[in-house]
């Protein structure tokens, strides 16, 4: 199966950078649409003030590494969107992917918070045991 739309979980780590480096590849060879989905985790329990002021920093946050991830993108002749969602990653990854028909999730092994993630399990474990489509792991 060619993917027609790729979405890949973005935090800014090392393996989301080569997750979305594989991403690029996998849409410049089909011709795939692509979305790289960032997601800000709220403090809990969150409300709605605190999830505005929370969304304006992570655009902050990643608007640079957007900014990069556009220009690989452009340079390779692939569309690409971003987007910023606020939840639980891998909950956020999973929903998206039903709305947007993801054919194909694309995440890194590992994210940011360590400590977080085997406390918790994983993000890409979570994505890869609850997702609507085929997801690649990136080490």
């Amino acid at each position: 199966m060619i993917p027609r739309k790729i979405l890949v979980g973005y935090d800014g780590s090392s393996h989301s950078q080569k997750a979305f480096r594989h991403a690029l590849e996998l849409a410049k060879a089909n011709q795939s649409g692509l979305l790289v989905l960032s997601v800000a985790v709220p403090a809990e329990p969150a409300v709605d003030v605190e999830m505005e002021d929370m969304l304006e920093e992570a655009e902050e946050h990643f608007r640079e590494d957007f900014k990069q991830l556009e220009a690989s993108a452009k340079e390779k002749g692939v569309d690409l969107e971003t987007q910023i969602l606020v939840g639980h990653p891998a909950e956020q990854i999973i929903r998206h992917a039903k709305e947007w028909g993801a054919d194909l999730i694309v995440v890194g092994h590992r994210g940011k918070g360590r400590i977080a993630e085997w406390l918790l399990g994983s993000v890409s474990k979570r994505v890869t045991s609850y997702a609507p489509c085929s997801v690649t792991v990136v080490r």
